[in-house]
Parts: structure tokens; C-alpha cells; sequence
């Protein structure tokens, strides 16, 4: 091998070897909304007239980390024995403009849209608590009797939606 060769064959490994790395390095972000076009192109141009455009949004859930156990004084299990897990995550989101026919002067296309929305979810949980009470000193160390507790606790939803309406000139 001629040493013009080997020096180009050094450049191009070496240069490979530098891409590797540098993609290794960097890391991979997630989206938070995947884009959802809706193509009607063809139908307009086959039938020859102006179509909506429309496109949608959707969001990518996202778990978080359940909260720990919180301890409680006078119980012997934590509050949360199942733990409640937030997923985060939208509703998703649409867009529509629309041509219109000159049925009102000055208005010639109607739009539509609806940003996805931020929303916070936790899943149920449960809380249970163990029939005996913490140990009493005043009967040398022993738990008294109690009455067991267990709660579900239910779903939470909280988003604030919204959306656009308006007509306009131009197409």
C-alpha cells in the first residue's frame, strides 16, 4: 500500500471514528407532540378547487415519579401503600382553515384552531392502615385494637383547554 493511500485510508477512519463519537455524545431527545398533517393536495387538484387544510397535534405521555411514602405518626404503614403515579402529557390539538364561497362580503375563509393543552394526570392510589395502633406505652409496649382503614383515591384531571374561531380575508 502506497503511503498516499494508507494517510487517505488514516483520514477516513479517523473521521468515522470522530462521527461515532460525537453522535454517541449527544443525547436523544423526545418530542412532546408528534405533528399529524392531514394531505388533501390531490383531492384539490383533482377536482380543481381550493381544499381545507387541516393538521392535527398529538402528545406523547410522559410518566413522572410517584411521590414516596409519607409517614404519619400513629400509624405503622406509610400513607400511600399503592402510590399514586403523575403521567404527564396534552389533549391533543387541531388546526382547520377553510376556504369559503363570497357569502358575506369581506369574508373568504373560516379558521379553526385548538392548541393542544397541557393536562396532569395521577392514576388511583390506595391508602391502607394495619388494625393495631402504634405500640402504647401505657400497656408496656403493645399495640392497642383499632378499627382498619383503606381509601381509594381516585383519579385526578387537570387541563384548560381552548380554541380559536375566526373568519377573514385572504385564503
Amino acid at each position: 500500500m502506497k503511503s498516499t493511500t494508507r494517510g487517505t485510508l488514516a483520514a477516513v477512519v479517523t473521521g468515522v471514528a470522530a462521527a461515532m463519537g460525537a453522535a454517541a455524545v449527544t443525547p436523544a431527545v423526545a418530542a412532546e407532540k408528534v405533528p399529524v398533517p392531514v394531505p388533501l393536495d390531490g383531492v384539490g387538484r383533482a377536482l380543481n378547487l381550493q381544499t381545507p387544510k387541516i393538521a392535527g397535534e398529538l402528545p406523547v405521555p410522559m410518566p413522572g415519579g410517584p411521590e414516596g411514602p409519607r409517614y404519619v405518626e400513629g400509624r405503622l404503614l406509610p400513607d400511600q401503600a399503592v402510590p399514586r403515579l403523575p403521567v404527564g402529557a396534552g389533549l391533543p390539538g387541531a388546526g382547520l382553515h377553510t376556504p369559503l364561497p363570497n357569502l358575506v362580503d369581506g369574508f373568504d375563509h373560516l379558521g379553526a384552531d385548538a392548541p393542544a393543552a397541557d393536562l396532569t394526570t395521577l392514576t388511583p392510589g390506595l391508602a391502607v392502615d394495619t388494625p393495631l395502633s402504634a405500640p402504647n406505652p401505657d400497656h408496656y409496649g403493645l399495640p392497642d385494637l383499632k378499627l382498619p382503614q383503606a381509601a381509594v383515591l381516585g383519579p385526578l384531571l387537570k387541563t384548560v383547554p381552548g380554541a380559536n374561531v375566526g373568519m377573514g380575508e385572504g385564503a
